[in-house]
């Protein structure tokens, strides 16, 4: 009699990729990511001043909380898309939108 250690018993963390793949939405789980590794990418004192908001198909809205910081971050933007997108390991985010 076999035991229950199978070629086919999958671990947790393979079942749910399994899962995530079939459901379609990997896409959307690594688009989140971007969230998590926001102050990283951009520092404690800007991480203080501006926060992502939500993800629209590859945009990362961040809410800024002065004129003056909005602009100097649009300015860094493509140093900050480019950290982000480094941390994230792939091309995740496409543009970010300070508001």
């Amino acid at each position: 009699m076999k035991g229950r250690g199978s070629s086919r018993t999958k671990t947790i963390g393979d079942a749910i990729e399994e899962l995530v793949g079939q459901l379609g939405i990997k896409k959307k789980l690594h688009e989140q990511d971007a969230f998590v590794v926001w102050d990283e990418a951009v520092g404690e004192r800007i991480a203080k001043v501006a926060t992502p908001t939500r993800m629209l198909r590859g945009t990362l809205i961040i809410s800024v909380k002065s004129g003056a910081w909005r602009n100097e971050l649009n300015m860094r933007k493509q140093e900050i898309l480019r950290r982000i997108n480094e941390l994230l390991g792939d091309e995740i985010v496409k543009d970010i939108k300070f508001r």
